[in-house]
């Protein structure tokens, strides 16, 4: 049994920094980077894709609304053609540094309230995956299974691949809970390596009416931006490998 850990990286801005990149890069096997929409500069980016590229992590791009000050969370009615033409951009700049950094970008993942849009609004679904495609249809993209999202990828060709969440609450209904409510986002990391396990092991993650539902984890989401990101990345590899799973990035 194998899975992938990718982690959202990059996302500092100038003298700020959020989270504690490399030590993420030690525990992930892919690496989510920004691309200055909705955070992230060119130096920070330039530095977090040659960290990637000397440890040998997958680095996808994390493509977003153009939203700095709202962090990329905030809903934003785009028009279709111009979002496809955001999501090029940020791509293509994302694989000028990767490349400077002698690697590539080997996917890519939308970002917050994009993400969580396009689960269901066809039309910008239908728009990120048609920047994919137009830039290399052989890229995946990570998102969540059954999503409008995945259902426009395929439509298109582009290999799909199924994320969870090991710190996020989930609806009975397979949607994450919305970040404005309590419990939104877990902390408690032996909790959230045994979700992990779970995930991984029986396909199930308990929701937060109680309830069991099914989950497809090609690969598991560890936020790098969380409160004790990496003390909680840290006990989900020890629970993966006492588990007898491999960790690598997806094939």
């Amino acid at each position: 049994m194998t899975v992938d850990l990718n982690a959202d990286l990059g996302e500092g801005f100038g003298v700020w920094r959020l989270g504690d990149d490399d030590a993420m890069l030690e525990l992930v096997t892919s690496a989510n980077v920004a691309c200055g929409f909705h955070a992230g500069d060119p130096a920070g980016l330039l530095r977090v894709c040659r960290a990637a590229a000397r440890r040998g992590v997958r680095i996808g791009a994390q493509v977003s609304y153009r939203d700095l000050a709202g962090f990329g969370r905030r809903f934003m009615d785009i028009e279709a053609d111009d979002l496809t033409a955001d999501v090029v951009y940020q791509i293509g700049a994302l694989q000028a540094l990767a490349t400077a950094a002698g690697s590539t970008v080997g996917y890519v993942k939308p970002h917050g309230a994009l993400y969580n849009t396009i689960v269901h609004d066809e039309g910008q679904a239908a728009a990120v995956a048609a920047a994919v495609h137009a830039v290399a249809p052989g890229l995946p993209v990570l998102g969540l299974a059954g999503s409008a999202f995945f259902g426009a990828a395929d439509a298109l060709g582009l290999r799909t691949v199924a994320e969870a969440f090991a710190d996020r609450a989930y609806e009975p209904d397979g949607r994450l809970v919305s970040r404005r409510e309590p419990g939104s986002v877990l902390d408690d990391a032996e909790a959230i390596a045994a979700r992990v396990s779970s995930m991984v092991g029986s396909g199930t993650v308990e929701a937060v009416d109680g309830t069991t539902i099914s989950i497809t984890a090609e690969s598991v989401c560890l936020h790098g931006d969380s409160p004790g990101a990496v003390r909680s990345a840290t006990a989900v590899r020890a629970r993966l490998d006492a588990d007898g799973v491999t960790v690598r990035a997806f094939t």
